[in-house]
C-alpha cells in the first residue's frame, strides 16, 4: 500500500464537523490576532506599559500556536498553507507589532513563509508522521524556524534591503531572531498541555 503523505496524516482524529469548527477558528484567530491583540493590551494594561510595548511576543505567540496546532491536527494541504500565510500578512497591515518598521518586513514575508512551512512541516513529519518524542520535535522545529527567519534578515541586511544599523535594525533584529525562539518556545508548551488535554477527553491516556 502507498505510503501515506505526512500532510494527510493528523494526531488527533477529530470529527469532521470539529475539524471544520477548528479549521475555520485557527485561521479568522490568525488572521484578526496581530490587530485586535496589541490595540487590547494597551487598553487593559495602558499604551505606555510593559507589556503593550511588547505585544509582539504575545501575538507571536499566539500565532505559534496556531501554526503548531495546525501542523498536527489538520488535514490537508490548502488549511495549512492559508494559516502559515495568514499572520505575517495581518501582521505587518495592521502596522501595530512592527510600527516604523513594518514596510521592511514587507521583504521578509518569503523568509517568515517558509520558517514557518518548516514548523508545520517538521512537527507533521517527526512528531506525527514518525512518531518521535515532542520535545525532540520542538527543539528541532523551533530551531529550523527560527534559523530560517534570521538567515533571510541577515541576507536582506547584507545586500542593503533592510538598514544595517539604527533603530530600525534593532527592533527586526529582535524580531526575527530571539523573539522567534520565544515565541515559538511558549507556543510549544501550550500545545502540548492542549495534546494531553485532548487525548485524556477521548481516552487515549491511561490512566495510572
Amino acid at each position: 500500500m502507498e505510503k501515506e503523505n505526512c500532510f494527510e496524516l493528523k494526531l488527533v482524529d477529530l470529527s469532521k464537523k470539529t475539524e471544520i469548527v477548528v479549521t475555520v477558528l485557527i485561521a479568522i484567530g490568525a488572521l484578526l490576532t496581530p490587530f485586535i491583540i496589541p490595540q487590547l493590551l494597551q487598553v487593559i494594561f495602558g499604551k505606555t506599559s510593559f507589556i503593550a510595548a511588547n505585544s509582539q511576543y504575545v501575538v507571536g505567540s499566539i500565532v505559534n500556536i496556531a501554526l503548531i496546532f495546525a501542523g498536527i491536527n489538520l488535514k490537508g494541504y490548502k488549511k495549512i498553507i492559508g494559516i502559515i500565510t495568514l499572520p505575517s500578512v495581518s501582521a505587518i497591515c495592521s502596522g501595530f507589532i512592527f510600527k516604523t518598521a513594518s514596510i521592511y518586513t514587507v521583504y521578509m514575508i518569503p523568509a517568515i513563509w517558509l520558517g514557518n512551512f518548516a514548523l508545520v512541516y517538521l512537527y507533521r513529519k517527526i512528531y506525527v508522521e514518525k512518531k518521535k518524542n515532542y520535545v525532540l520535535t520542538s527543539v528541532v522545529a523551533i530551531l529550523v524556524k527560527a534559523a530560517i527567519i534570521f538567515f533571510g534578515f541577515n541576507l536582506l541586511t547584507w545586500v542593503n534591503v533592510i538598514p544595517g544599523q539604527g533603530k530600525v535594525f534593532e527592533a527586526l533584529q529582535l524580531s526575527m531572531g530571539m523573539n522567534q525562539l520565544v515565541t515559538a518556545t511558549v507556543a510549544a508548551v501550550v500545545v502540548a498541555g492542549i495534546i494531553v488535554g485532548i487525548k485524556t477527553k477521548k481516552g487515549l491516556y491511561k490512566k495510572a
